[in-house]
Protein backbone atom coordinates (compact mmCIF):
# COMPACT_ATOMS: atom_id res chain seq x y z
CA UNK A 1 0.00 0.00 0.00
CA UNK A 2 3.04 2.62 0.71
CA UNK A 3 4.62 1.52 -2.81
CA UNK A 4 1.17 2.71 -4.63
CA UNK A 5 0.94 5.64 -2.09
CA UNK A 6 4.59 6.72 -3.13
CA UNK A 7 4.70 5.96 -7.20
CA UNK A 8 1.36 8.10 -7.14
CA UNK A 9 2.98 10.87 -5.37
CA UNK A 10 5.77 10.28 -7.90
CA UNK A 11 3.58 10.66 -10.97
CA UNK A 12 1.36 13.87 -9.62
CA UNK A 13 4.78 15.18 -8.90
CA UNK A 14 6.10 14.56 -12.55
CA UNK A 15 2.77 15.94 -14.47
CA UNK A 16 2.29 18.51 -11.99
CA UNK A 17 5.99 19.90 -12.67
CA UNK A 18 6.19 18.70 -16.62
CA UNK A 19 6.23 21.67 -19.19
CA UNK A 20 3.48 21.62 -21.68
CA UNK A 21 5.58 19.72 -24.37
CA UNK A 22 6.50 16.75 -21.59
CA UNK A 23 2.84 16.70 -21.26
CA UNK A 24 2.14 16.15 -24.69
CA UNK A 25 4.98 13.78 -24.69
CA UNK A 26 3.09 11.93 -21.86
CA UNK A 27 -0.39 11.86 -23.69
CA UNK A 28 1.40 10.47 -26.94
CA UNK A 29 2.77 7.52 -24.51
CA UNK A 30 -1.00 6.77 -22.29
CA UNK A 31 -2.40 6.63 -25.43
CA UNK A 32 0.24 4.07 -27.16
CA UNK A 33 -0.49 2.52 -24.07
CA UNK A 34 -4.25 2.42 -23.64
CA UNK A 35 -4.30 1.21 -27.65
CA UNK A 36 -1.74 -1.83 -26.72
CA UNK A 37 -3.75 -2.80 -23.75
CA UNK A 38 -6.72 -2.82 -25.84
CA UNK A 39 -5.33 -5.09 -28.42
CA UNK A 40 -4.61 -7.50 -25.72
CA UNK A 41 -8.27 -7.32 -24.24
CA UNK A 42 -10.01 -8.24 -27.95
CA UNK A 43 -7.14 -11.05 -27.83
CA UNK A 44 -8.39 -12.57 -24.50
CA UNK A 45 -12.18 -11.78 -25.39
CA UNK A 46 -12.40 -9.09 -22.30
CA UNK A 47 -14.75 -6.25 -24.30
CA UNK A 48 -15.68 -4.38 -21.44
CA UNK A 49 -11.92 -3.87 -20.85
CA UNK A 50 -10.92 -3.42 -24.43
CA UNK A 51 -14.22 -0.68 -24.84
CA UNK A 52 -12.34 1.17 -21.41
CA UNK A 53 -9.21 1.32 -22.70
CA UNK A 54 -9.95 2.50 -26.21
CA UNK A 55 -12.37 5.07 -24.54
CA UNK A 56 -9.18 6.54 -23.11
CA UNK A 57 -7.02 6.62 -25.62
CA UNK A 58 -9.89 8.25 -27.98
CA UNK A 59 -9.68 10.83 -24.91
CA UNK A 60 -6.31 11.58 -25.19
CA UNK A 61 -6.70 12.04 -29.20
CA UNK A 62 -9.61 14.57 -28.62
CA UNK A 63 -7.21 16.28 -25.63
CA UNK A 64 -4.74 16.75 -28.58
CA UNK A 65 -7.28 18.22 -30.89
CA UNK A 66 -8.14 21.18 -28.64
CA UNK A 67 -4.44 21.46 -27.89
CA UNK A 68 -3.80 22.43 -31.27
CA UNK A 69 -3.53 26.45 -32.38
CA UNK A 70 -6.38 26.90 -35.15
CA UNK A 71 -4.26 29.43 -36.82
CA UNK A 72 -1.07 27.77 -37.17
CA UNK A 73 -0.55 25.76 -40.47
CA UNK A 74 1.14 22.94 -39.31
CA UNK A 75 -2.70 22.42 -37.33
CA UNK A 76 -4.17 22.57 -40.23
CA UNK A 77 -1.99 19.33 -41.14
CA UNK A 78 -2.59 17.32 -38.19
CA UNK A 79 -5.90 17.96 -37.23
CA UNK A 80 -7.23 15.92 -40.18
CA UNK A 81 -4.54 13.28 -38.39
CA UNK A 82 -5.97 13.14 -35.25
CA UNK A 83 -9.93 13.30 -36.68
CA UNK A 84 -8.63 10.18 -38.71
CA UNK A 85 -7.07 8.36 -35.78
CA UNK A 86 -10.55 9.16 -33.22
CA UNK A 87 -12.50 8.10 -36.12
CA UNK A 88 -10.57 4.86 -37.08
CA UNK A 89 -10.59 4.30 -32.42
CA UNK A 90 -14.67 4.67 -32.90
CA UNK A 91 -14.20 1.69 -35.78
CA UNK A 92 -12.17 -0.62 -33.74
CA UNK A 93 -14.38 -0.52 -30.75
CA UNK A 94 -17.62 -1.47 -33.05
CA UNK A 95 -15.80 -4.25 -34.62
CA UNK A 96 -13.03 -5.22 -32.14
CA UNK A 97 -10.52 -5.00 -34.74
CA UNK A 98 -6.98 -5.26 -33.56
CA UNK A 99 -5.91 -4.08 -37.17
CA UNK A 100 -7.55 -0.92 -36.87
CA UNK A 101 -5.63 -0.51 -33.57
CA UNK A 102 -2.49 -1.61 -35.03
CA UNK A 103 -2.86 1.24 -37.51
CA UNK A 104 -3.72 4.32 -34.52
CA UNK A 105 -0.84 2.96 -32.77
CA UNK A 106 1.62 3.12 -35.66
CA UNK A 107 0.32 6.82 -36.09
CA UNK A 108 0.67 7.66 -32.58
CA UNK A 109 3.99 6.49 -32.23
CA UNK A 110 4.96 8.49 -35.62
CA UNK A 111 3.74 11.17 -33.38
CA UNK A 112 5.51 10.74 -30.15
CA UNK A 113 8.67 10.39 -31.38
CA UNK A 114 8.41 13.44 -33.98
CA UNK A 115 7.28 15.09 -30.73
CA UNK A 116 10.37 13.46 -28.75
CA UNK A 117 12.82 14.76 -31.22
CA UNK A 118 11.22 18.13 -31.09
CA UNK A 119 11.83 18.52 -27.09
CA UNK A 120 15.50 17.26 -27.71
CA UNK A 121 16.19 19.74 -29.84
CA UNK A 122 14.23 22.50 -28.32
CA UNK A 123 16.26 21.38 -25.18
CA UNK A 124 19.88 21.70 -27.16
CA UNK A 125 18.71 25.06 -28.41
CA UNK A 126 17.91 26.01 -25.02
CA UNK A 127 21.20 24.73 -23.50
CA UNK A 128 23.31 26.45 -26.32
CA UNK A 129 21.49 29.76 -25.57
CA UNK A 130 21.82 29.70 -22.08
CA UNK A 131 25.93 28.86 -22.39
CA UNK A 132 26.13 31.63 -24.68
CA UNK A 133 24.46 34.22 -22.24
CA UNK A 134 27.15 32.88 -19.28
Amino acid sequence: MTTNKAYSTYQNNTVNTASSGELTLMLYNGCMKFIKQAMKDIGSNNFEAKNTNIQKAQNIIQELMITLDPKAEISKQIMPLYEYMHFQLKEANVKNDPVILEEVLGFVTEFRDTWKQVLIETRKQNYVKQGAQI
